[in-house]
């Protein structure tokens, strides 16, 4: 599919769960890790987990064509690296950022970016509440990219999933939402957010979920996928109980919300043929279930910074 155009004096953000960007090793094809170019740990070559369904993932990130992309179940960042390398050719993501956090299936958020990557900070080192573990599994990651004279604040997110005890997942991804809320009031509440930040990715709820109301609700971030016909705006389609949902978010800054009144666009050419409400044209090789591009569809926006 052809990329999606902007404009001259706009820049597009987006977040795409790209579902277990993996990479292991490759002991069934016995490749000698220095002809085939793999990535070596004890002279084993290991390469990209599945290379047709990152392939589609690929061309999801490709017909997005964000300028700016948080991403979300990444394994590290040589991973990214490689990934970029071998099926994002030509999109120019220079500038790249992951920090390893706790998440048991080692999964990461991460950001790939076209402009420089300015500041970052991590708040892996956050404990719970009862100092009984860590707040963040999978990080909130902050990172200040200079789009040319201005700064865009990002924080990247990837909230605690429902697996597990509704009390305790729910309990948990609340506490992850205070804090994120903590962090965007520490830094924007005196100036009445009017500043060019945005709080993106994957929280794993809905927007009329409790655990999710101190950042869908917060005075000073909006969530622009309500600016879509209620029908349109899922980015997930759950094959359990069958039902679509938004879990995946763009929280932009009052200020950004003002500047741009135009709606996100929810890319779901990848999303396997199962998710049946979505009739629009997808990616070839896609199948009723398998191969996909992502459980997840992509979010866009087109802004221009306040």
């Amino acid at each position: 599919m052809p990329q999606t155009k902007k404009t001259a004096q706009s820049l597009r953000v987006a977040t795409f769960n790209v579902e277990n960007l993996f990479a292991r090793y490759n002991f069934k094809q016995a490749d000698a890790p220095v002809q085939a170019d793999g990535f070596t740990i004890n002279d084993l070559a290991f390469r990209i987990m599945d290379d047709q369904e990152k392939a589609l993932t690929g061309k999801v990130i490709t017909e997005a064509n964000a300028d700016i992309l948080a991403l979300q179940e990444v394994e590290s960042l040589e991973v990214l690296d490689r990934f970029c390398s071998e099926y994002l050719s030509g999109m120019n993501y220079q500038h790249r950022i992951l920090i390893d956090s706790h998440d048991p299936r080692r999964i990461d958020v991460a950001l790939l970016s076209r402009y420089p990557l300015a500041n970052i900070r991590t708040h892996r080192q956050q404990r719970n509440s009862n100092n009984s573990g860590w707040l963040f599994s999978r990080d909130c990651l902050e990172v200040e990219v200079a789009v040319k004279e201005k700064m865009l604040h990002l924080y990247v997110n990837h909230l605690k999933s429902k697996l597990g005890s509704a009390q305790e997942s729910d309990a948990k991804r609340l506490s992850q939402a205070k804090k994120v809320a903590e962090l965007v009031d520490a830094r924007w509440k005196k100036e009445q957010y009017q500043g060019n930040f945005i709080v993106l990715g994957d929280l794993n709820d809905f927007p009329t979920s409790a655990p999710l109301a101190p950042l869908v609700k917060h005075p000073g971030l909006v969530n622009v996928v309500e600016r879509l016909p209620k029908e349109e705006r899922w980015t997930h389609y759950y094959a359990g109980d069958k039902s679509y949902n938004q879990i995946d978010y763009l929280l932009l800054s009052k200020a950004l919300a003002e500047k741009n009144t135009n709606p996100p666009t929810i890319v779901r050419s990848g999303l396997p043929l199962r998710a049946s409400r979505y009739t629009g044209p997808r990616l070839a090789g896609v199948g009723q279930d398998r191969p996909k591009a992502s459980d997840h569809s992509a979010v866009v926006m087109e802004l221009v910074l306040a």
